[in-house]
């Protein structure tokens, strides 16, 4: 069985990828619960299931810090053109003859 390939994770949605992420958590768990009782046959599904966890979880955080550059952008943004006005604003007023 092939890894999953990480284009599959970027096509999903924010909260697909939270339900995924959930979805393969739960899978460890029980692969753990039949590693334990002795039951399990598939070994190689641990390894790919912590595989799509990590890409799970990259994406996911990939996406938050995109989103807070993106935040951080336009605040910079808003506070240079309020400093911008501010200095337009006191260039008038000591233009203006008292």
């Amino acid at each position: 069985m092939a890894f999953p390939k990480i284009e599959e994770v970027r096509d999903l949605s924010d909260e697909e990828i939270v339900a995924e992420i959930v979805k393969v958590k739960r899978e460890l768990f029980n692969l753990r619960m039949l590693q334990s009782t002795g039951r399990l046959e598939k070994s190689h599904l641990f390894k790919l299931n912590r595989h799509r966890l990590a890409q799970l979880l990259t994406i996911e955080r990939q996406r938050e810090l995109a989103k807070e550059a993106e935040a951080s952008t336009q605040e910079e943004a808003e506070s240079v053109s309020q400093a911008d006005e501010s200095v337009t604003t006191t260039a008038e007023a000591e233009d203006s003859p008292e």
